[in-house]
């Protein structure tokens, strides 16, 4: 199906053999849901032996009792772990409860407040503080900054990771930049595993940037890999001390879908100075993290040979899942003009281009049809994609057979949506 190519009789015939395969699926009454890239219940019974792991003992391998208040930085165990998670030294790390999306609010809230290194670090001095967001991206990220009033701007990911030219053009041009988004391994949505030379380019960003720029480095899929010898994301901790800008990066990670997705440990990694600014905030706001749940983790997961076994698991239950996605594309539109998409080999998500203007439509068709996806939109920030275009497929929560039943709706709508716009332009 060649949509610039077609006569208008045969986009009619089109239209109306969609419309009557589309008219039946109707009919099945379908409830679907590949919104949210939460791990399935299987994924998470994969951690339920941490469950009275502890056998009644909760202390630390220094004596602290874990039942207690305290442990601001959290216990060394559990910095071990985010150490074999993150590749960074434990004397960088502080670990945080079951959300890495708190510590990144918590790390932006500061920077913007009271300045991670004093309060003339602020980001609130700048007229109208900025951070660059790549994208297609995470939607999460975007309602941090629109909570804390700070404008983004956009630059594109490319098959490398973001535009860096874009990206440097705009800090060398607006001194009111005052970060960047990162997700660089598996990014969310495109799947995209940032090359060697993005993540050198990012980590020499503090020459160029503004003293209080910080990218906030979301490796959210660290270890989230589907195939063996996956590719490996290169360290910016260490090009950060290779070209002297320590402070321009703050490191984020979490066990969020490693365990329990709720009942997770994250992880912040940072330099001495922008941890110190961060746990200034943090011993006004907490009396400490929840070190039982670092201890058990710790104990479940005690080096990164385990960590990688434990994550194959999670890989033997995700890769049938991204195959079917993959499958049902590659079949649908493969040779066609009807749209693009991405092969990832880790991570949670497909991210799916239809052709201009087409987005919305296809998720509205779909969700008439039964079958809920992310809104159009929701990739970028303000929920405004200028092309209409991105769709994020979320495979990881129905069953294989429920995967299947909603990519053979997804072909359908996109390609009636594509159809009648063809006809309407």
């Amino acid at each position: 199906m060649l949509l610039d190519q077609a006569t208008a009789e045969q986009l009619k015939a089109w239209e109306s053999e969609l419309a009557e395969q589309y008219n039946a699926i109707l009919g099945k009454n379908l409830s679907l849901d590949v919104t949210r890239g939460k791990p399935s219940a299987d994924q998470l019974s994969l951690s339920d032996g941490m469950d009275g792991i502890l056998n009644g003992n909760y202390k630390a391998s220094d004596g602290t009792d874990t039942r207690n208040y305290g442990g601001l930085d959290g216990i060394a165990e559990a910095k071990r772990l985010g150490s074999d998670l993150m590749g960074v030294p434990s004397s960088n790390i502080v670990v945080g409860g079951n959300s890495s999306l708190t510590l990144m609010h918590q790390t932006m809230m500061t920077a913007y407040h009271f300045g991670l290194t004093g309060p003339d670090s602020a980001w609130k001095n700048a007229e109208q503080p900025k951070v660059i967001c790549p994208v297609p991206g995470y939607d999460r990220h975007y309602t941090v900054c629109e909570q804390l009033g700070i404008d983004m701007v956009t630059v594109p990911m490319t098959a490398n990771g973001p535009d860096m030219q874009a990206a440097e053009e705009l800090i060398k041009n607006d001194s009111s930049i005052r970060g960047m988004w990162c997700v660089p391994k598996y990014s969310n949505p495109t799947g995209v595993v940032y090359s060697d030379e993005t993540v050198e380019r990012i980590a020499k960003l503090g020459q160029i940037a503004h003293a209080d720029f910080r990218v906030f480095w979301d490796n959210a899929y660290a270890v989230h890999d589907l195939v063996e010898n996956p590719p490996q994301l290169a360290s910016v901790f260490e090009l950060t001390a290779k070209h002297g800008t320590e402070h321009s990066v703050i490191q984020f990670a979490s066990t969020s879908k490693i365990t329990f997705a709720g009942a997770g440990v994250a992880f912040t990694a940072a330099s001495t100075e922008n941890l110190a600014g961060l746990k200034k905030f943090l011993g006004a706001s907490t009396i400490g993290p929840d070190k039982v749940n670092q201890l058990r983790h710790a104990q479940f997961l005690p080096n990164r040979d385990a960590l990688i076994k434990h994550m194959k698991k999670h890989a033997a239950l995700l890769q049938p899942r991204f195959d079917a996605v993959l499958s049902a594309l590659g079949t649908a539109f493969d040779g066609t003009d009807l749209g693009n998409w991405e092969a990832p080999v880790g991570g949670y998500f497909v991210s799916f281009d239809t052709r201009p203007g087409c987005a919305k439509a296809t998720v509205k068709l779909a969700a008439e049809a039964g079958v809920k996806l992310t809104p159009a939109g929701a990739t970028f920030p303000y929920g405004d994609d200028p092309e209409n275009r991105n769709i994020r497929i979320a495979p990881s929560v129905p069953s294989i057979e429920e995967v299947v039943g909603a990519m053979e709706v997804f072909v359908v709508c996109v390609k009636l949506a594509s159809v009648r716009q063809a006809l309407a332009g």
